[in-house]
């Protein structure tokens, strides 16, 4: 059976999907230093990384999710990814917007939704899990029995794993922050001491004394 964390993490480092930067920091819009920045579009590009992430993505569909009628994508960056994986199983998709157009049929889901239909959200990334709960609200509210999300990559922060668990919403990863940092040590991208650094950043990202670690 292919190990599609390990596989996962080495390629979205490969395509430089993932950006480590302990010493050069992001900026998160709340104004946390982040040391890893995911671009998981970028896996849209790159041909055979985007084929074992789709068929990452009906792995999961199929082993945890086997009663899924509908796959919902997020807007925008899941759009892509429920059409591929939702074509390889030859299912129904639509996507959620982040709010109803203001136009036409004023529509915030995007396609066939019958009430009671079994739905499965696709993500790219999650992180403090805001985003993806708001989707599976709306999904909720329109009638649909949303079975979990499956997401290429999880941060697997505190915050985010409790906002998870308080809204009951059951998440399904290809691979997330551990792995990644695991893989990045292994083959050299990032030092043992850095690897510390980014675990505690990832335990707590509020506090930035990972930061001012010396070098």
């Amino acid at each position: 059976m292919t190990d599609y964390k390990e596989l996962t993490a080495k390629n979205l480092l490969k395509i430089k999907a993932v950006f480590l930067r302990p010493d050069e920091p992001f900026t998160w819009a709340s104004g946390i230093k982040s040391p890893i920045y995911c671009d998981n579009r970028l896996t849209l590009t790159a041909p055979e990384v985007r084929t074992s992430v789709e068929e990452g993505l009906v792995h999961v569909v199929k082993t945890y999710y086997p009663d899924a009628e509908v796959l919902m994508g997020t807007s925008t960056a899941g759009i892509a990814h429920a059409a591929i994986t939702a074509h390889l199983l030859g299912m129904p998709m639509g996507y959620v917007r982040g709010s109803n157009k203001d136009h036409g049929r004023q529509n915030r889901i995007e396609g066939k939704l019958e009430p009671g239909q079994k739905v499965v959200v696709i993500e790219d990334l999650i992180s403090t899990g805001g985003s993806v709960i708001e989707v599976v609200d709306a999904l909720r509210e329109a009638g649909a029995v949303v079975l979990g999300v499956a997401s290429i990559f999880t941060y697997g922060m505190k915050k985010g794993l409790q906002r998870l668990t308080e809204a009951d919403v059951k998440n399904v990863s290809l691979t997330d922050f551990d792995a990644v940092v695991d893989v990045a040590a292994k083959e050299g991208y990032i030092s043992c001491e850095d690897k510390a650094r980014l675990i505690a950043f990832r335990d707590d990202p509020s506090d930035q004394s990972w930061i001012k670690v010396n070098k």
